[in-house]
């Protein structure tokens, strides 16, 4: 892209005083920075995955809270981690933490193995345990 070709649409940046450094070509064929306020395009692709987050993370405390799977799913979303984050985090294999799925499987974890999931996504053990005490 063009160095003058770069978006100034004023988008979500705007609104929080922030601009983006961009790389553009100038006449000379060189890479150049500039400040971007912002892009449509981008801006509506990021609004629209945060979109389709906002809308797993609901899905996963309904299947919480119905019993169909325990609070491990929904915390990994709300803390936009996948399995192989999560597992390196509490130092565990990834199919162990699959198992913790299950609601029958989460109620039988040791108190320990419960602080270190709680510690990992910043929420009390209670928390962890009662996904209504969350406001997320």
């Amino acid at each position: 892209m063009k160095l003058d070709e770069i978006p100034q649409d004023v988008g979500g940046l705007a609104n929080a005083d922030m601009k983006e450094l961009c790389y553009g070509v100038d006449e000379n064929g060189e890479y150049k920075t500039k400040l971007s306020e912002g892009w449509d395009v981008k801006t509506l692709a990021l609004n629209k995955s945060l979109e389709l987050i906002q809308e797993r993370i609901a899905d996963f405390k309904q299947d919480c809270i119905n019993g169909k799977i325990s609070p491990i799913p929904y915390y990994m979303e709300l803390n936009r981690m996948d399995l192989i984050v999560l597992a390196d985090y509490m130092n565990k294999w990834q199919f162990t933490i699959k198992r913790h799925y299950k609601p029958k499987v989460f109620n039988k974890l040791p108190l320990k193995t419960l602080k270190k999931y709680a510690e990992t996504f910043n929420v009390s053990v209670a928390q962890l345990k009662d996904i209504s005490l969350n406001e997320d």
